[in-house]
């Protein structure tokens, strides 16, 4: 389902009371979309606020709920300081689709504060609907006491969001004073750009909190080293950048724009990967505890997957193809999709699409066939003589290896970039897999 579509998925949530109730898959689904739509229309929200943000999000809907269920248990305190959080009173009924109605509204709202006037009564309106329809015949005590505690949930979340070092990122999302290193194979702002910015986009990403404090510590990818001898394998990286270029198929161009996710047009990156993740929920119609379990999984995965990211990518600071290839190659060559304003190595598509990939496949299976309609209706890129056509896959997988391979054909990531994004964001998802979500 397009973001564009998004208003028209929730009418039925916004404006009937003789609705039925909603299903649980429906309920989460729903705050997904609200989440996936705020991301796409925040002035500001770049890829990397963006994964942080789901990963709060996420968490939030899981923690909300986790109580629900005997089978589950709390990640809080197996998380990099976080602690406890709030239980429910002891012998005390709660209706656990209003404590994550509740929690989804306050977290969202206090994490994207920066959001228009608009959109916050969307959130509202949304919020205020499934209220209303959950309430129906229970008591109104156990009504207050579920919104209190989603609420509760929520606030002690974003708590503890203050200080992982991206709180409020979107503030300063690029840095004017800071001088890359001149060195032969650095990164340098780019000429043909991708945003109006030509400073870089937050270069001390990498300094925050990560989620787990085990992906702190996850060792940095091998690169190939800087040479420009046609016979080394580092100019072969770029080589095949130009030469594929030059060669593009149709289907090609569509995956390279269809992945692009750029800010302020788009979700994002990560924003698109908690799309395909409602996907699967929309589909197979899960219980509202593995529901959460799938936001908060997915979510923590893309948030650390990215810190991680952008910290390799300013320790590496590697240049990306626009200025090997014209330097080395072909001077008068222009990729075929603008340049980013940060570092190359690794790929950010391909390290969180991977740890999408990861999440996903763990929680619904190696053969899982879906579309991908997210930029459905989009206007026809007149530039590139290419539109958006919605994309038909057979698992994640291979919606994860087309994310990463679309930079490539976009000439904006060599080869290494997607291999070792991709080798660590799988590293990084099962390391969130691997905590102790269960009884």
């Amino acid at each position: 389902m397009a973001p564009a579509a998004f208003v028209c998925c929730l009418l039925p949530f916004l404006a009937c009371n003789k609705e039925p109730v909603p299903k649980d898959y429906e309920l989460a689904a729903a705050w997904a979309d609200m989440t996936v739509y705020i991301l796409k229309t925040t002035p500001a929200n770049s890829p990397t606020f963006a994964s942080r943000s789901l990963g709060y999000i996420g968490l939030t809907m899981y923690e909300s709920v986790v109580n629900s269920s005997t089978a589950y248990r709390s990640v809080a305190t197996q998380l990099n300081g976080l602690g406890a959080l709030p239980i429910p009173g002891k012998d005390l009924q709660y209706n656990w689709q209003i404590c994550l109605n509740a929690a989804q509204a306050a977290i969202i709202r206090n994490i994207y504060i920066q959001t228009s006037d608009d959109n916050k009564r969307k959130i509202d309106s949304l919020e205020k609907s499934f209220l209303k329809r959950y309430s129906g015949g229970i008591d109104q005590s156990v009504v207050n006491r579920s919104v209190a505690y989603g609420k509760t949930i929520a606030a002690a979340i974003f708590e503890w969001s203050k200080n992982d070092g991206g709180h409020r990122g979107y503030l300063n999302n690029f840095d004017k004073k800071l001088i890359p290193p001149q060195k032969p194979g650095c990164w340098q702002p780019p000429l043909y750009a991708q945003t109006f910015s030509h400073f870089p986009l937050h270069p001390h990403w990498g300094k925050n909190r990560t989620f787990l404090a085990q992906d702190s510590a996850v060792a940095a990818p091998v690169f190939v080293s800087y040479d420009t001898a046609p016979s080394s394998g580092y100019y072969q990286q770029f080589i095949q950048v130009y030469e594929k270029n030059k060669l593009l198929s149709q289907d090609e161009k569509e995956a390279a724009i269809w992945w692009s996710d750029d800010p302020e047009v788009t979700p994002t990156p990560p924003g698109h990967s908690y799309y395909l993740a409602t996907i699967a929920i929309r589909k197979t119609q899960p219980s509202l505890i593995k529901c959460g379990e799938t936001y908060a999984k997915l979510g923590i995965a893309l948030a650390d997957a990215f810190r991680n990211c952008w910290k390799w990518k300013y320790q590496f600071y590697s240049e990306r193809a626009n200025t090997f290839v014209t330097q080395h190659i072909d001077a008068r060559w222009e990729s075929f999709w603008p340049d980013p304003p940060f570092p190359a190595f690794p790929s950010g598509h391909a390290i969180q699409a991977a740890a999408m990939a990861t999440v996903l496949t763990d929680l619904y299976g190696d053969s899982f066939s879906f579309t991908d309609s997210l930029h459905v209706g989009r206007p026809r890129d007149e530039i590139r003589n290419v539109d958006f056509k919605e994309r038909h896959f057979n698992s994640f997988w291979q919606a994860a290896n087309e994310t990463a391979n679309s930079r490539f054909y976009g000439g904006i990531h060599i080869p290494q970039d997607n291999e070792r994004g991709i080798e660590k964001g799988k590293e990084i998802a099962k390391n969130v897999i691997g905590l102790e979500w269960k009884n």
